[in-house]
């Protein structure tokens, strides 16, 4: 029997389109120009005359590497997107397929998935959240009239939370569902400078008995959440008024995020008034 001979040792207009490829028993079909869409790449090497081509027995172009992950690549190349389902559990070797195949834009897009909200180094992480409060006397002038001055004090509630998380993202998320409330605007909180898996979070709601000015001058701010179509400006969204109520809404993001409660301290039937909490996410 006659040996087929290899192809694409001749000018690379002896292709045509539409072009079948036979990668390792996954029979795909698309155009030249999705193939030598990167023309350093290897594929574009072998579809643009630079490398011999082996056919299989149908005539399709064969190349032993893995079928199935091959599909994300060409997608890829057709696109110029990474598109890959909420589940896929093969990027290992999607970016070996794609070192091999020298494709270097998709495995830029690749490294920065694994860095992204669905990454693998995103997906399995540990979160943490230590909450506080801390009661101050605060003594103040009233002033009742020109010359006429009354002396005040009112206990000031001063809320904090410090939480660290192993997937930085997430510590992002965080930051763009809280926001400070202050008379200059509203702010989101920003990550620990230089430590982007931490972050916190200090406020103080003012009390009633103390006056709007005075609370102000004493640089004191409020924390709420960030509505959805809101602008971190905006005055909607709600107000949180105390560690508890911290707590409630880092479950909602933590549990919508995957997150498993791990442990709660001081009392595990309380979580509401807990002052630790430790998540887990595999």
């Amino acid at each position: 029997r006659t040996k087929r001979p290899l192809c694409g040792t001749g000018p690379s207009a002896r292709l045509r389109d539409p072009v079948c490829l036979n990668v390792g028993g996954e029979v795909y079909t698309t155009t030249l120009d999705t193939l030598t869409r990167c023309r350093d790449s290897m594929l574009g090497a072998m579809f643009t005359g630079q490398m011999p081509l082996l056919r299989d027995q149908h005539g399709n172009f064969f190349i032993d590497r893995d079928g199935k992950v091959f599909r994300y690549i060409l997608n890829y190349l057709r696109s110029n997107s990474l598109d890959l389902p909420d589940d896929f559990k093969e990027m290992s070797l999607l970016k070996r397929e794609a070192d091999f195949f020298q494709i270097g834009p998709l495995l830029e897009e690749i490294r920065q998935y694994e860095a992204g909200p669905r990454g693998a180094g995103w997906r399995s992480a540990v979160l943490s959240a230590d909450v506080d409060c801390q009661v101050r006397m605060l003594h103040f002038n009233l002033k009742r009239g020109p010359e006429n001055y009354e002396l005040r004090s009112c206990a000031v509630r001063v809320y904090s939370a410090n939480v660290f998380c192993t997937a930085g993202a997430f510590v992002q998320l965080l930051c763009a569902r809280f926001r400070y409330r202050a008379p200059d605007g509203a702010a989101n909180p920003r990550p620990a400078l230089g430590r982007p898996n931490y972050m916190r979070l200090e406020w103080v709601p003012r009390p009633e008995e103390l006056p709007q000015d005075l609370y102000e001058k004493h640089g004191f701010r409020e924390l709420g959440l960030t509505s959805p179509g809101t602008t971190p400006d905006s005055s909607a969204g709600g107000a949180i008024p105390d560690t508890s109520a911290f707590v409630e809404e880092l479950l909602k993001i933590a549990l919508a995020e995957g997150f498993r409660v791990d442990s709660v301290l001081p009392d595990p039937s309380d979580i509401l008034a807990c002052r630790s909490l430790r998540f887990v996410r595999y």
